[in-house]
């Protein structure tokens, strides 16, 4: 009988992103294993494609408005499914007592999670069979992920692929969107300027400048954002500083699922951003990418990929900590790249673009 196995990550969308190399090794190492996970439900797009996860469970944040009641009823059905499909083993990657007493109360014979400085004591230790150690934060976090294979007899392999996976009409659908633009199947650049937290954005006038470059050697721009509010309007402030005397200026702001984005950034020849979902969507699917770091943890969250430059905030002036960030702060701290850094990037990708300014 095949093996199972349920790997728990509850975090944001690039978090469960980054956990997709876990499922690639274990169906590497045994073709017919079924994998499972469980996460989030707002991050589920992030694998419903991923033809190699059998099945999905997911924790909807919304059942605590729901009541205690209503609230106790989701969580009682999450365990019986999870009960019910006898893993063999779990792979918890999560740092919540959840997703730890859920692992307790698997039934699999095999528990697998990391041993957090801030878990340290018997209950999280009664837990698991096995804790794998927590990585510094000078170790990439698709390698954190990996170690915890090892109980398994999984070596870590660096060569292992994050995945992003579509389907068929999430391509279809961009196309169309993208037609209705004016789009004649020409190649095109994606820039996603936004995050959900600006201190990870650069100046708009600089990104303004890079796009009206690219539009100016008669390329393809595709401008994509999120349905955020914010994300919304620095597109608008860009659309505004842009005058398209060539190429095509094409506009893809909070109408697409993060598979139909996927869909977009895989067709594109370049992709452009900042530290964000979409970058690691990028390397996931191998799509060259110009990527623009300020105050995170480079090398925890750089681009799992050999075809992304990243640009770096801290080359041309002094960051804060990453620790000592105040996440809701309106600073931009990527400041300090200057344009001409971020074109020299993007000429190493394309380099038909020449040197001129």
């Amino acid at each position: 009988m095949a093996k199972r196995y349920l790997v728990i990550k509850l975090r944001h969308h690039g978090d469960v992103l980054l956990i997709t190399p876990i499922v690639h090794a274990l169906k590497q190492r045994e073709p017919d294993c079924e994998v499972d996970v469980l996460i989030y439900q707002e991050t589920r797009d992030m694998v419903a494609a991923y033809a190699d996860i059998h099945t999905i469970h997911c924790i909807d944040r919304q059942w605590k408005k729901q009541g205690t009641r209503a609230q106790i009823k989701h969580e009682w059905a999450l365990l019986q499914a999870v009960r019910q499909r006898r893993y063999d083993a779990v792979v918890c990657l999560a740092d919540q007592w959840r997703g730890a007493l859920l692992t307790r109360a698997s039934g699999a014979k095999v528990r697998i999670g990391v041993d957090f400085p801030y878990r340290a004591g018997r209950l999280w230790q009664h837990c698991f069979t096995d804790l794998v150690p927590a990585l510094s934060m000078e170790r990439h976090t698709v390698e954190q992920n990996l170690i915890a294979l090892e109980p398994l007899g999984i070596a870590l392999n660096k060569n292992t692929p994050t995945t992003m996976a579509y389907r068929p009409e999430d391509q279809a659908h961009v196309a169309q969107m993208l037609r209705e633009q004016g789009w004649q199947g020409e190649d095109y650049v994606v820039m996603h300027p936004g995050s959900r937290w600006f201190f990870k954005c650069w100046d708009d006038d600089k990104t303004a400048a890079i796009a009206q470059r690219l539009l100016d050697r008669n390329l393809t721009v595709v401008l994509s954002a999120a349905p955020d509010k914010r994300e919304l309007q620095l597109l608008q402030s860009l659309q505004a500083a842009l005058q398209v005397r060539t190429g095509r200026l094409l506009v893809l702001a909070g109408v697409m699922n993060l598979r139909e984005l996927g869909a977009l950034i895989d067709g594109a020849a370049l992709f452009v951003g900042v530290d964000s979902v979409p970058m690691h969507m990028a390397a996931a699917l191998q799509t060259p990418a110009v990527a623009l770091f300020g105050p995170s943890w480079l090398s925890r969250w750089h681009p799992w990929s050999d075809t992304a430059t990243v640009v770096y905030a801290g080359d041309y002036g002094d960051l804060p900590h990453p620790d000592s960030i105040d996440v809701n702060t309106q600073t931009r701290y990527l400041s300090a790249i200057p344009v001409e850094a971020v074109w020299q990037a993007i000429q190493t990708h394309l380099p038909y673009l020449g040197e001129s300014s």
